[in-house]
């Protein structure tokens, strides 16, 4: 079992610089690997103390996707009194603790886990993420960047988004496009990526670029409100009006009540 985190589109808001609103964390399985992450665990070779460590674990996963946290934390405790050698149990731990909002305890979390183990890409990864909601973005951006120096790691263009997203908050605006870019070459259906590519290149005037990340996630089932809104300003500023109108009547036909439909029909463009 993996627990990492995963950026997701839930049809609200996806500001560029609000990276506390872009993120929802959540677990999901995998296999585990030794502490230098060079072999996968499997059951043939798993102490049984593990096992039971990870029989624990999987119910502490299963209660955090629901929202029951401090019964997941429950469940990560009694995995730790078992096998208190178990990183992904830490991993967890830390990603309950930043739900709770109490990140010396994510920190500690995190920290305990890559003592076990320094380069292990998913706890890597995830840290990144708190560092990143506290502000401290050059801590981040390294933790982003050790865990893509790891040569297994498989989910590189999950840590290009985030480590682009902590970037766009630093200030960072040219690196967060490579590290966006980077993102979408490995995984060009996430619409997150593509939103906040777009809405990079439109907030520096670059329309013609933004229009292609915009419009590619518009034409897919996951637009929502704020991605039609940005595809209508940029088609409004490249003189598009046909495209733009159309935009705005899916806008009008499936979020009647939202804030950028008002937006639209005031015409209120630059906002």
């Amino acid at each position: 079992m993996r627990v990492t985190d995963v950026i997701k589109w839930s049809g609200r808001r996806w500001l560029l610089g609000a990276m506390l609103a872009l993120a929802t964390l959540a677990v999901v399985p995998g296999c585990a690997s030794g502490p230098d992450d060079t072999d996968l665990v499997t059951e043939s070779d798993e102490p049984e103390l593990r096992k039971r460590a990870r029989i624990r674990l999987q119910l502490a996963v299963g209660y955090f996707e629901q929202g029951k946290t401090t019964v997941a934390l429950d469940e990560v405790k009694q995995s730790l009194n078992i096998d208190p050698s178990f990183i992904d149990a830490y991993n967890l731990r830390g990603l309950i603790y930043v739900r709770l909002n109490d990140m010396r305890l994510a920190e500690e979390s995190f920290r305990r886990a890559l003592a076990i183990s320094p380069n292990d890409a998913n706890v890597l990864q995830n840290y990144g993420w708190m560092l990143c909601q506290q502000s401290r973005y050059d801590e981040g951006v390294q933790a982003f960047n050790k865990a893509l120096a790891n040569p297994n790691y498989g989910d590189r263009a999950k840590t290009w988004l985030t480590k682009g997203l902590c970037q766009a908050r630093a200030g960072q605006t040219r690196e967060a496009e490579e590290s966006l870019l980077r993102s979408f070459e490995l995984d060009a259906g996430n619409p997150v990526t593509g939103y906040n590519l777009a809405s990079m290149l439109y907030q520096r005037g670059d329309y013609r670029r933004s229009q292609f990340y915009i419009r590619r996630l518009n034409n897919s089932e996951l637009a929502n409100a704020e991605s039609l809104w940005l595809g209508i300003k940029v088609e409004q500023r490249l003189g598009n009006r046909v495209a733009r109108d159309q935009l705005g009547g899916q806008l009008r036909n499936r979020y009647p009540k939202s804030r950028e439909l008002n937006l639209y029909e005031r015409g209120a463009f630059n906002e």
